[in-house]
């Protein structure tokens, strides 16, 4: 029995990863120029991502292998749970972690900034002529990604020699969990765990701005996108237009014609007018048809009719999402709040919480969950997710930039090789990011310990567990902080919550920039939220363009039939045929 429920969860971990595979490659097919599209940075953007999101969504298995060893309602251990087989499954999942972690590194610092390099240096006239080979091609992006290399070596160096933390001698770590994190590292694991700890803190960094941004911009988004015109439609009377306006400009110069002096006053403006107004309608035109998708892939053209047949629930998803983020924004602030007041040694150690004294209602749904897996798996998979395309929103939003200066910008079918690959290394840093806040800010008691529960008696003789069968009452929550030697020999933390830890004590800079960061995160997340709900529409870039020019705004719940039927012209591709009548009336 406990052999199948562990290769279960094994199994459903798979199933997630070959999942993850096919959302990255969507993600990038979606957002690559087709022109553009090269082997190299596609293959190279979707490992990438998809090893950083198997690498965060690795914490519920973590979670749920631990939690599988204890019986949560007589808080004992599982006969089949000795502690050899305990150790078993930890080691298995530190190498686990240890692996996915050095290969986001190994990509964000390494493999991307040479795929870069690589794809700079193609030139397909020295090609043509000969001059360029392969070999001198991998030389020539090796050169730049040289310095990369050497960054990566001083990383490791100093993580290999940099000295702990020292500690003090108050008690605040007389706890067996805290004394397993201050227990001997060899140098591997210490550099290891210094360099995750400073990418985690770059990401942190990025975290607050793109991801709050993106959290706050992504439901209101979806609640305010639902157009009242269809691209088809929008096409069709923009070329109306377009064809009306050219008339009136012929028979304006037309009447004129061999008139000493040109154009009267009257006709001159309202020449110029229609002059002005023709630009205005034929970049409405081209940005149209670029809407539409007539010069994208097969891929991007199914994604306009996926969005158009599920634009009439956005925004109910939107309402979904709103929510969402509200109970998120509560539970991280819970989280802080109760992190800053109760945390044994405060800076110190990062603000590490040895025990969860105030409500997070994530936190609970997931600690009740988790006891009938694999739910808490598909609610930590939402979460993540969400966090993740919040993340891509932000990223596409604001852009990628070097202080004031945009370098690229991320649009579906319209980013460049090199605006994708830098949009990866962005996005393993937020995943990192990403990851510490899920299990240290989110639901810190699911991430560190799952159901477990333990009898809070003392230990029988012989070693044999305490029975709580007559006391249930007596059956409490694993946490960091207890002090029963009864829990030693029953909980067991997970090597995600282990391994975060062990960076904030050993190296409190990273904890405590971390989890300040968190507050300005909730503070950016807040900000641009109440700014989104008193800004006009934020629509597709289509209607972007159409608002910048004719400054059009449209109520949240106004021209509900119009909105059905501009999703129903979307699906077919066909404008209504009362775009032509309309425009003929309005000629006449």
């Amino acid at each position: 029995m406990a052999l199948i429920q562990l290769a279960l969860i094994w199994v459903v971990y798979a199933v997630v990863v070959v999942l993850l595979a096919a959302i990255s490659s969507i993600f990038v097919f979606t957002y690559q120029k087709p022109r553009d599209r090269a082997a190299s940075v596609t293959i190279v953007s979707i490992f990438t991502i998809t090893s950083l999101l198997a690498t965060v969504l690795l914490l519920p298995v973590d979670v749920a292998l631990v939690s599988s060893t204890v019986s949560s309602k007589v808080g004992q251990r599982k006969e089949w749970a000795t502690q050899q087989k305990v150790d078993e499954i930890v080691q298995t999942l530190t190498i686990l972690y240890y692996t996915l972690f050095s290969l986001d590194a190994l990509l964000c610092l390494v493999v991307v900034p040479f795929t870069y390099f690589w794809y700079e240096e193609y030139d397909q006239v020295q090609i043509e002529d000969g001059r360029q080979t392969f070999g001198s091609r991998v030389w020539g992006a090796f050169k730049y990604t040289i310095g990369f290399l050497v960054f990566v070596v001083i990383l490791f160096l100093v993580g290999f020699f940099i000295p702990v933390a020292a500690r003090d001698n108050s008690g605040r770590y007389d706890f067996d969990y805290f004394r397993h994190l201050l227990g001997d590292e060899n140098q591997g694991e210490r550099a290891l765990t210094f360099a995750l700890g400073l990418l985690t803190t770059i990401g942190t960094l990025l975290y607050v701005l793109y991801t709050g941004a993106g959290l706050s911009l992504m439901p209101i988004a979806l609640i305010k996108s639902a157009p009242s015109t269809s691209i088809p439609t929008l096409s069709a009377t923009t070329e109306s237009e377009l064809e009306a306006n050219r008339e009136r400009q012929r028979q304006l110069e037309g009447r004129n014609t061999g008139t000493e002096g040109g154009l009267n006053p009257k006709d001159r403006r309202e020449l110029d007018a229609l002059v002005r107004e023709e630009r205005t309608l034929v970049r409405r035109q081209r940005v149209a048809a670029e809407a539409a998708g007539e010069h994208d892939s097969w891929l991007i053209k199914t994604w306009h009719k996926i969005e158009a047949v599920f634009r009439p629930i956005k925004l109910i998803g939107g309402l979904l999402l709103l929510i969402v983020t509200i109970v998120l924004w509560v539970s991280m602030l819970l989280t802080g709040i109760d992190k800053a007041a109760h945390s044994l040694c405060k800076h110190e150690c990062g603000y590490i919480l040895a025990h969860v004294q105030l409500f997070n209602p994530i936190n609970a749904a997931l600690v009740e969950s988790s006891k009938i897996f694999p739910i808490d798996y598909v609610i930590f998979l939402l979460i993540t997710m969400y966090f993740f395309f919040s993340s891509v929103v932000g990223v596409a939003t604001i852009g990628i930039r070097f202080l004031w200066l945009r370098l690229f910008d991320i649009r579906k079918g319209h980013s460049s090789p090199q605006a994708m690959l830098m949009a990866t290394v962005m996005l393993t840093l937020l995943a990192l990011a990403i990851n510490y806040s899920l299990a240290m800010m989110v639901a810190p008691q699911y991430s560190h310990f799952g159901s477990q529960m333990f009898c809070d008696h003392t230990l029988k003789q012989h070693g044999e567990q305490p029975d709580c069968s007559n006391h249930s009452n007596h059956i409490i929550p694993c946490t960091e902080a207890t002090g029963n030697a009864a829990a030693r020999n029953v909980c067991t933390a997970s090597v995600a919550s282990t391994f975060l830890d062990r960076i904030s004590v050993n190296f409190p800079f990273f904890g405590i920039v971390e989890f300040w960061a968190q507050f300005v995160f909730l503070a950016i997340l807040l900000i641009v939220f109440v700014t989104t709900l008193f800004r006009a529409p934020k629509l597709q870039d289509y209607e972007a363009e159409q608002d910048a020019e004719e400054e059009e705004e449209e109520g949240l719940l106004a021209s509900t039939g119009r909105r059905f039927g501009a999703t129903w012209q979307d699906i077919t591709g066909r404008a209504s045929k009362q775009v032509g009548t309309r425009n003929g009336n309005a000629g006449d």
